[in-house]
C-alpha cells in the first residue's frame, strides 16, 4: 500500500509540475517574445530577430518621431492618475461605511460596488458613449476619467474593505474613551491601519486604467488619444516595432512598481484575501 501511495504521490507531483510549467509558459511566453522582438533591427515585427539593437527604443524616445505616442502616453497617465485618485476616495468612504455593518443592506451595497468587476467592459463602454451622447457632451479626458473610475473603483474597494474588516474594535473604542473625536480617530488610528490596503488597491486600479481598452475605445477621440488605442492602431496599420518597445517599457515599469508595492504593502498577501 505504501508503494502504491508513493507512486501515486510521484505521479501527482509530475502531473501537477508539468501543468504548472505549461501555465507559466503560456503566461510568460508571450511577454518574453514581445521583449525579445522589441530589440530587433528589422523594420517590422518579426520573431525571432536576426540581430539585436536598441534602434526602436531610441525611436520611441525621439520626441519628433514619436510625438503622437508621447501625447497618448501623457493622456493615459493623466486619466489613470485622476481616476485612481477619485476611485480611492470613493472606495475608502464606501469601505468604511459598509465594512463593519452587519445589515443585509450593507451586503447588497457591497455587491453593487463590486458589480463592475463582472460587468462586460465593452457593454459598459458602449453604454457610457450612448449616455454622454444623449447629454450632448463631446469626448474629453474628463469623460474618460469618469468612465475609468467606475471600472477601477472595485479594486480599491476590495483591498480597503479587507483591511477595514480586520480592524480591532477595541482600538477605536480606546480612542473614543480617551476623548478623541471621529475625525481624530480616523486620522490617527483608522487611516494608518488601512493605508496598505488603500495603496495596494490604488496600484491595481492604476494598472487596470492604463491597460483599459474597451472604455478608452468608446470614449476617446483624436484629441484624447489613449496609449492602448494608439498601440492598437499602430498594430493594425503598419506593425510598427515601436509597439513592442512601448510594451517593453510598460512591462519593466510594472515589474518595478509591483516589486516596490509588494515590499511596502504586502500586495501579494492582500490579493489572496
Amino acid at each position: 500500500m505504501s508503494q502504491r501511495r508513493t507512486f501515486a504521490d510521484q505521479s501527482f507531483s509530475y502531473v501537477f509540475g508539468g501543468l504548472t510549467l505549461l501555465g507559466l509558459l503560456i503566461l510568460v511566453g508571450p511577454v518574453l517574445i514581445v521583449l525579445i522582438t522589441s530589440f530587433t533591427t528589422s523594420a517590422s515585427l518579426r520573431f525571432p530577430p536576426q540581430e539585436l539593437s536598441l534602434r526602436w527604443y531610441q525611436a520611441l524616445f525621439d520626441t519628433t518621431r514619436s510625438a503622437h505616442i508621447h501625447r497618448a502616453a501623457g493622456n493615459s497617465l493623466w486619466v489613470a492618475g485622476m481616476a485612481t485618485l477619485g476611485a480611492s476616495m470613493l472606495a475608502v468612504l464606501a469601505a468604511l461605511a459598509i465594512g463593519r455593518s452587519r445589515r443585509p443592506a450593507a451586503r447588497a451595497l457591497e455587491a453593487s460596488f463590486l458589480s463592475p468587476l463582472i460587468l462586460p467592459t465593452l457593454a459598459y463602454g458602449l453604454a457610457s458613449l450612448m449616455f454622454f451622447s444623449l447629454l450632448g457632451l463631446r469626448p474629453s479626458l474628463t469623460h474618460l476619467i469618469g468612465g475609468h473610475l467606475v471600472v477601477i473603483a472595485p479594486f480599491v474597494f476590495r483591498t480597503t474593505l479587507a483591511t477595514v474588516t480586520q480592524l480591532e474594535p477595541a482600538l477605536l473604542e480606546s480612542s473614543a474613551s480617551l476623548g478623541a473625536g471621529r475625525f481624530m480617530t480616523f486620522r490617527r488610528i483608522t487611516l494608518p491601519l488601512i493605508a496598505p490596503g488603500i495603496f495596494a488597491g490604488a496600484f491595481l486600479a492604476f494598472v487596470a486604467s492604463m491597460d483599459n481598452v474597451p472604455v478608452s475605445l468608446f470614449l476617446s477621440s483624436a484629441r484624447t488619444d489613449m496609449l492602448p488605442i494608439r498601440m492598437w492602431g499602430m498594430m493594425e496599420s503598419t506593425l510598427d516595432v515601436r509597439v513592442a518597445a512601448v510594451s517593453g517599457v510598460l512591462i519593466l515599469a510594472i515589474l518595478v512598481l509591483m516589486f516596490v508595492m509588494d515590499r511596502l504593502t504586502g500586495l501579494t498577501r492582500r490579493m489572496s484575501l
